[in-house]
């Protein structure tokens, strides 16, 4: 599933006019970057929701010819990143599914990192596995770190206050349980994560390359800079 209804507020005035998914760095819109990842991955399914300036959402994800995507409709009230999983569980089955964020993506190093994901992906012990990133492998982002990651990879949140190289990369295997019985209301994945959380079933595989995140017009430009930059030690290699 990618999650692609926000209103892309800090995104203004670009998002005055197309939804924060369409924007495009290096002629590619944000939501693009992750069907190809999921694509690359074998998935040939996959579940985007949209609110916000649904009809351009639809026609463009009818574009894409190599995967059957499913819409899953919010435009009656924007659910929030948790439940909005709510809504679209008929369409997700009953296996651990991938979810990304349509604003953030990543250049691979020597991994793929849905493949890594994958590999790493115990149900036995875990819930849910996130890709983490450090603040050193991270475009455009100002905050403080989300959690701290034992040798394990077990994961913990960042006490008030306090700071961690560790951040959420907008991606990870979830288990479809985590949200059955929950209501359909409109509440942020974070309460899940809690619930993991506390079970200690919630672990963090570390990004392979670099992690970019689009927030603001001014991050675009670092965005398109950073492919400039890791294509260029590409080649160097």
């Amino acid at each position: 599933m990618i999650l692609a209804a926000g209103l892309g507020k800090r995104m203004r005035p670009i998002t005055s006019t197309i939804p924060k998914p369409l924007v495009e760095i290096r002629g590619k819109a944000l939501i693009d970057y992750g069907l190809d990842a999921l694509k690359r991955n074998g998935v040939e399914r996959v579940v985007v929701n949209v609110h916000y300036m649904a009809d351009l959402m639809r026609a463009h994800l009818r574009k894409r010819r190599d995967m059957e995507v499913i819409v899953s409709d919010e435009t009656d009230r924007l659910l929030e990143s948790g439940g909005g999983i709510v809504r679209a569980l008929p369409h997700l089955g009953h296996e651990p599914f991938y979810l990304i964020n349509s604003d953030t993506f990543w250049i691979d190093g020597y991994r793929d990192n849905l493949d890594l994901l994958a590999d790493l992906w115990n149900p036995a012990s875990a819930d849910m596995l996130l890709l983490i990133a450090e603040m050193r492998q991270a475009t455009g982002y100002d905050g403080r770190g989300d959690f701290v990651m034992d040798r394990e990879g077990r994961l913990q949140r960042v006490a008030e206050r306090d700071m961690s190289p560790f951040i959420y990369a907008g991606a990870g295997i979830l288990k479809p349980d985590l949200f059955r019985g929950l209501p359909e209301e409109t509440f942020s994945l974070n309460r899940v994560f809690d619930t993991a959380l506390e079970a200690e079933r919630l672990f963090g595989a570390r990004l392979d390359g670099l992690w970019i995140t689009v927030g603001t017009p001014g991050a675009i430009g670092e965005a398109e800079a950073a492919f400039t930059a890791s294509a260029t030690r590409a080649q160097r290699a």
